[in-house]
């Protein structure tokens, strides 16, 4: 059976790691016409991970590397087509799930990795868990973050008002954007806008819809939150709205459930935050409850965003723990 756990509790706080520079970073070009940027961070001969960042659309920052032991793992992480130091920017062009899928495996062959723990949030999570039920073979373990499956009915909270009753002003402050009309699908609405031809309407709606998603990611903000950059918030909403609009490019609405049965012999560690109102917890209790290898930290007190304190506690500790477990494996190798 699934085993739900509590949070850490009385054990000693976990903290990230101090931030570092990578060991090598590079430019790979995929099929399609893009280039996409690759880092690899701690030790080149540790344990590998890929580190699978949100969005679509939301490209890799330097605080992603800082959940991993520099002294254990190789943290492999990249700019997914179209967003961060990646090129074309903002391109939707060959950009889907499964160019992304195959860019992970090119990525893996390049760097001459046999198998990886897979580390990803939100819409890194549906990566992870869209790549592991492609190609299991290649995946040690599972580490998520604010479970996203690309579901219709997820969408429907997120873009159609559910999320919204939760945070009106927010809400009406994105929905009003366009005509009341047109406000019963926001998605579609949005999706005429940011490939209009007038740039400066792309950016403007660009910015309103990476605003809402950045409103509701942290449950207790620090200070005030002001909109993103125009060039950040442009491909993180054309992205998004890309693929959203294509229901992720997946085959059936509930494709990652179906086949939920293909994740069986991988271990998997969900980290859920209670009060999470971009990826609310029913998914992730969903998700876990199909798969008899996984384990499900439901931290109290947290929202959607990896920089939550009770977040990344998790996350630095089951990582970890991960290590720990490598480091006993091979000693008792060693011992014979």
């Amino acid at each position: 059976m699934p085993e739900t756990q509590s949070p850490s509790g009385a054990a000693p706080r976990r903290t990230l790691y101090p931030p570092r520079e990578p060991f090598r970073q590079q430019v790979m070009d995929m099929p399609g016409g893009h280039r996409v940027y690759v880092e690899e961070c701690g030790i080149r001969n540790g344990q590998p991970v890929i580190v699978l960042h949100g969005g679509p659309g939301g490209g890799c920052s330097p605080g992603m590397r800082r959940f991993f032991d520099p002294t254990h793992y190789r943290a492999v992480l990249f700019d997914q087509r179209g967003c961060g130091r990646s090129t074309p920017h903002a391109s939707v062009e060959n950009n889907t799930t499964w160019d992304l899928v195959e860019d992970i495996e090119r990525i893996r062959r390049a760097l001459g990795i046999r198998k990886w723990i897979v580390f990803g949030g939100s819409w890194g999570a549906t990566l992870a868990l869209v790549y592991a039920q492609t190609h299991p073979e290649r995946v040690e373990a599972l580490v998520l973050r604010g479970i996203f499956t690309m579901t219709r009915s997820e969408l429907d909270w997120f873009y159609g008002g559910g999320a919204g009753t939760f945070w009106p002003e927010q809400w009406r402050a994105f929905a009003h954007m366009v005509p009341k009309a047109e406000r019963g699908d926001l998605i579609g609405a949005y999706h005429q806008r940011l490939f209009g031809d007038d740039v400066a309407e792309q950016t403007r709606f660009a910015r309103a819809w990476a605003g809402w998603e950045s409103a509701l990611a942290v449950l207790a903000p620090t200070g005030p939150r002001g909109l993103p950059s125009g060039a950040y918030a442009r491909a993180f909403a054309r992205l998004e709205n890309h693929y959203f609009i294509n229901d992720g490019f997946l085959d059936a609405d509930g494709k990652i459930h179906r086949d939920m049965p293909v994740l069986q012999d991988i271990p998997g560690y969900i980290v859920q935050g209670r009060y999470d109102m971009v990826c609310p917890p029913a998914t992730a209790q969903r998700v876990h409850e199909a798969w008899p290898g996984s384990r499900m930290t439901m931290v109290p007190d947290a929202g959607h965003a990896l920089s939550e304190p009770g977040i990344s506690e998790e996350l630095v500790g089951t990582m970890d723990r991960l290590r720990d477990s490598a480091r006993a494996a091979r000693l008792r190798r060693h011992l014979g």
